[in-house]
């Protein structure tokens, strides 16, 4: 427990920051979060969790992922893109069964099916280990389409553009944010983890949701940990030649940057030793994940470290896959089929790897994506859009059910602010505050890293879904 003093002269001079914040504007939620975050008190875990972030880049075409399946909504659907919507018989061996149907704005209630090639998930859906979130979206505060349409109300910044959504998504600010809402959370639990490295691991590369203030998000590869070259085999044939390497990029120095470069050096060699180690004697399994698929290569390597969290000793993890070219404007009825069967596919294995493994309560998988796109074509594809339609899964979801406002399928409708556009009535700040719930996130600490969750009442921060 903190002392009670420097809780108080912490929260002074949080205020003070604060105060001196006040001046950014429309963007002080951000401002006055970025001062707060160092506020935040390291939470403890006595149990494992981890959250597994599956990113679609290039703006998931939300109409051809969840098709609406009741007379009036297909009809509606059909309607605005007749040579790029599936037909209904198309869908009905994938139509989903909730427990109840959600209603939209008008008090009318809606069905759904999943898009064909996504038949492995129906079963997760049914069976209530899958949730599907409805139009969700970036947003600085709830907005009507009135509000967006007289610009009466902060807006994200620069909605439709690909890098700055993908930020905003993951960080909450655009291109250029230096953490993530990921790595923030992570900033919180490391400290509980044996080996903090491993608190935030991206498989895919890197992606700012995984950076925090003080986490440092670990990449590794569908193999495992990446070895430093010349190190991990003689370098030139020479052992001598590699310890002569490890000695030079390890040693301390008096130079800052020459020293901060030798310490992550020395961090980067230390992981390895553990992870690949650890990896080595990780048991084998018996889940069977679809060959020549890259997104389940990826989620099999998440499992493979979940299963070793014991003898890396984390509570707590992040994780960060992710799977590309759903920038769909040509090829729509051709590209996305097959990006479906890969997502579908490849998280359908992942959630029997959690049941194999047995952590299926302790891991929850979600998806994210820069937008939707337009239920309008534009030719044989879709153009970019705003809110969409997310899968949430795991043994700990609330599953058969839908979470958010159904969208009125109308040309200018209410939900559609041009071209078939949704305007969110979800934010990700109340999905990632819900996931953050559940992780452990106490709820004045998800206030100070989700910097537009103050804009929303507190009975409606918490989604439910989780």
């Amino acid at each position: 427990m903190r002392n009670p003093d420097s809780m108080n002269a912490s929260r002074r001079a949080f205020l003070q920051r604060a105060s001196a914040l006040s001046v950014a504007g429309i963007a002080t939620p951000w401002a006055v979060n970025l001062a707060a975050m160092s506020e935040a008190a390291a939470a403890t875990a006595s149990d494992y969790k981890a959250m597994v972030c599956v990113f679609l880049y290039g703006g998931n075409d939300y109409g051809n992922t969840l098709i609406p399946y009741d007379t009036s909504g297909y009809n509606a659907y059909y309607q605005l893109r007749p040579t790029l919507g599936y037909s209904r018989d198309a869908v009905t061996a994938t139509a989903l069964t909730a427990l109840s149907d959600p209603a939209d704005s008008a008090g009318f209630r809606h069905q759904y099916a999943l898009a064909p090639n996504l038949a492995p998930l129906v079963p997760l859906f049914q069976s209530g280990k899958m949730g599907i979130v409805l139009n969700v979206g970036t947003l600085v505060q709830p907005t009507s389409k009135l509000q967006y349409m007289n610009k009466s109300v902060p807006l994200p910044p620069k909605l439709f553009s690909h890098n700055d959504q993908q930020s905003v998504w993951q960080s909450s600010s655009p291109e250029g944010a230096r953490t993530g809402w990921g790595g923030r959370i992570g900033d919180l639990f490391q400290a509980g983890n044996t080996h903090s490295t491993f608190t935030c691991v991206n498989v895919s590369g890197n992606a700012v949701y995984l950076s925090g203030n003080t986490a440092v998000q670990y990449q590794v590869s569908t193999n495992g940990s990446v070895p430093l070259s010349g190190l991990q085999t003689p370098l030139f044939g020479s052992a001598t030649c590699s310890a002569a390497l490890q000695a030079l990029v390890t040693q301390s120095r008096t130079h800052m940057l020459e020293n901060e470069y030798n310490r992550i050096s020395q961090r980067a060699i230390d992981a390895n030793v553990v992870l690949s180690g650890a990896l080595a004697a990780a048991p084998v399994l018996q889940t069977a994940f679809p060959a020549k698929n890259g997104l389940a290569d990826q989620l099999k390597l998440v499992a493979r470290m979940i299963s070793v969290a014991g003898t890396l000793g984390t509570k707590r993890q992040v994780f960060f896959v992710s799977i590309g070219g759903f920038d769909t404007h040509d090829g729509l009825l051709t590209v996305h089929p097959n990006l479906m069967k890969t997502l579908g596919d490849a998280l359908s294995s992942f959630y029997q790897a959690t049941v194999e493994l047995g952590v299926a309560n302790q891991v929850t998988t979600f998806t994210a994506s820069d937008f939707g796109r337009t239920l309008s074509g534009n030719n044989d594809g879709s153009d970019h859009g705003w809110g969409s339609m997310h899968f949430v899964l795991g043994g700990a979801v609330n599953g058969q059910r839908y979470f958010g406002t159904p969208p009125i399928i109308a040309s200018n409708g209410p939900d559609d602010v041009g071209q078939g556009r949704l305007l969110p009535t979800t934010s990700v700040d109340q999905y990632a505050a819900t996931l953050g719930k559940w992780f452990g996130v106490s709820d004045s600490d998800l206030l100070m890293l989700l910097p537009n969750l103050v804009n929303y009442n507190a009975g409606s921060r918490n989604l439910g879904f989780v």
